[in-house]
């Protein structure tokens, strides 16, 4: 008799194995699917990541540097969702100007790519640069020379021109930088970069009109931004308040790019952890 039991047991809870795995599935393709969503909102309506792929924000912002931007300080658009899915309107809702000085992600006017620069021109503000000082209003905004910037040169990189390469006493070879403290009508103060008189440090005045933003990156002397004509790839114009995305906010990782993935090692050597967990 016991034997017969033994039999016919594997046999009676065969479906309830079966259904129970089906259950498991099920409730971790749900729990998949939270995930998914839980990830959209927060993505959507409060922080998205960025990284730095240019040397235009310099010395802020570095090639390698990784960022967290967060969403709601200008409103929302169909802009602040992943691909720009049509779920909200075109003009922003809760919306807010940025203020002069921040430092926004916006996409390009033209090919709709992600940008990032600085706001130093608000609607109803006359921009002009005057032998490369910035003019608001009629009027120079606070510009001092401060230390040289030193930047230890990448391994696929360069200075921007080769009477700003040096060599330091333990040998490695950097770029050293003119730098300069600008500091804006409403106080805020910030570092830029500036490699001597350029065709861009010289433009006619322009009215920034309702609803358009002045941006301009900090390596003044690399960055194509609102002095150069809207073109996709290139110069960005007055760019419409509606483009922008968030406003740069913490810095959470940066690598020097002398990371490589069969040397695990090297992935922390390459961190540059000072700059780590730092406001924008």
């Amino acid at each position: 008799m016991n034997e017969n039991i033994r039999e016919i047991e594997p046999a009676e809870s065969a479906p309830a194995a079966k259904e129970e795995n089906k259950e498991s599935l099920g409730s971790f393709a749900w729990f998949c699917v939270k995930l998914v969503i839980i990830v959209l909102i927060f993505r959507s309506f409060f922080f998205t990541s960025f990284n730095i792929p240019s040397e235009s924000m310099m010395p802020r912002l570095l090639v390698g540097d990784y960022l967290f931007a967060a969403k709601w300080p200008y409103g929302y658009s169909y802009r602040s969702l992943p691909f720009n899915a049509p779920l909200l309107p075109e003009s922003r809702i809760l919306a807010d100007t940025p203020d002069p000085g921040d430092i926004v992600i916006f996409e390009h006017p033209i090919d709709g790519s992600d940008y990032i620069k600085r706001v130093v021109g608000v609607p109803g503000d006359t921009i002009q640069l005057v032998n490369g000082v910035l003019h608001i209003n009629e009027q120079p905004v606070g510009f001092e020379q401060v230390e040289d910037f030193v930047l230890p040169i990448r391994p696929d990189g360069r200075c921007r021109y080769a009477r700003f390469a040096a060599r330091e006493d333990d040998g490695t070879f950097v770029c050293r930088y003119p730098q300069f403290r600008e500091t804006l009508p409403n106080g805020v103060s910030y570092n830029i970069l500036d490699f001597g008189l350029e065709p861009q440090d010289v433009t006619a005045p322009v009215v920034v009109p309702e609803g358009h933003l002045f941006l301009m990156g900090d390596n003044r002397d690399n960055s194509l931004d609102s002095r150069f004509p809207a073109e996709a790839g290139r110069g960005i114009g007055l760019v419409p308040v509606d483009n922008v995305v968030a406003k740069a906010s913490l810095m959470y990782f940066s690598t020097d790019g002398n990371a490589e993935w069969v040397k695990p090692w090297t992935w922390f050597t390459a961190a540059r952890w000072s700059r780590m967990f730092r406001g924008i």
